[in-house]
């Protein structure tokens, strides 16, 4: 009986080691993690904000291939700590067990979560810490889970993807051209060509399209430094998450163009039509090319021809 009553009391991570199948999985947790937010069905909980404190466990399929330091191949804890937030901002609720319910269906919307361990304290309403916690399986939401993946690809966030070249670039008037990009509503990545120096020349195809790929990150770190702003980006989570917490990004192509299954059938050199392939992965709701040609392949993403002065034509 004790050892029960510590394990009521006890961190989810440990409660879930103690009802661990023998099937074996691993686990990701967040800690004592304090949010404030208007919630409760109280009158005096109305119109006033008080903190909660949130522990939660996923319990994810083990990963049997190489992860090789890979953050694509692992669930992040940003999807977790973002499930709390969209639920948190999503309407305005009395019961703690509602919210726990929602945060953990979001979160066994990944692939990977199996079981999800939810803890939400209440710290301001007492001289102790009232709170709930729930175990969820994916199965307990059967169809709904499903129809909740379909209506989360349904509203993706759609970027504005923007082709620079080499003299947008260098161009005393990069940052007003991005401050007039980055005042309209959609995320907004940035993607350069091969810098103005030659690549170094290899002889050899798949070696010469890693070199300009690499050559193309180059003169991605050369408009971040322009303008500090732009942070470089590589892998698809992080873009997800730069989209969601707007962050203007430049992309670094090398890893999404290596890793995708279905790659660019244009070589790295043909930079804007690289940017359409990589425009119509992104979902992107257009394509805006500035100081080049559009690139000339029919793409599903819209493309627009942008200037300095004025980007969105």
């Amino acid at each position: 009986m004790a050892d029960e009553i510590r394990l009521a009391f006890a961190h989810p991570a440990e409660r879930a080691i103690a009802t661990a199948s023998d099937e074996p999985r691993d686990r990701i947790s967040l800690r004592d993690h304090i949010v404030e937010a208007e919630i409760g069905a109280f009158q005096a909980e109305r119109g006033t904000t008080q903190r909660l404190r949130f522990n939660v466990v996923v319990e994810i399929q083990p990963i049997t291939a190489p992860l090789e330091d890979d953050v694509d191949r692992i669930l992040s804890y940003d999807r977790v700590t973002e499930a709390i937030a969209l639920e948190l901002a999503a309407e305005r609720l009395n019961l703690l067990e509602t919210l726990a319910e929602r945060i953990a269906e979001r979160i066994l919307l990944e692939p990977q979560a199996m079981r999800a361990f939810v803890r939400i304290e209440k710290l301001d309403r007492g001289p102790g810490a009232l709170g709930v916690e729930i175990l969820r399986r994916r199965r307990d939401f059967g169809q709904h889970l499903n129809d909740l993946a379909s209506e989360a690809a349904t509203t993706r966030p759609h970027p504005r993807v923007v082709f620079c070249s080499n003299d947008v670039i260098a161009h005393a008037g990069l940052s007003k051209t991005i401050d007039a990009l980055a005042a309209e509503a959609a995320p907004l990545i940035l993607c350069v060509g091969t810098p103005p120096e030659p690549a170094p020349q290899t002889g050899h195809r798949m070696t010469q399209r890693r070199v300009d790929l690499l050559a193309i990150e180059q003169n991605g770190w050369r408009l971040a430094a322009r303008d500090l702003r732009c942070k470089v980006v590589s892998t698809r989570t992080e873009l997800d998450w730069a989209m969601k917490n707007d962050q203007i990004c430049v992309w670094a192509p090398s890893k999404i163009v290596l890793d995708a299954v279905d790659g660019p059938k244009v070589q790295p050199r043909d930079s804007v039509a690289l940017a359409a392939w990589f425009a119509e992965e992104m979902e992107a709701c257009e394509l805006v090319v500035i100081g080049a040609e559009p690139a000339a392949r029919p793409s599903d993403v819209p493309q627009r021809q942008g200037t300095l002065t004025d980007p969105l034509g």
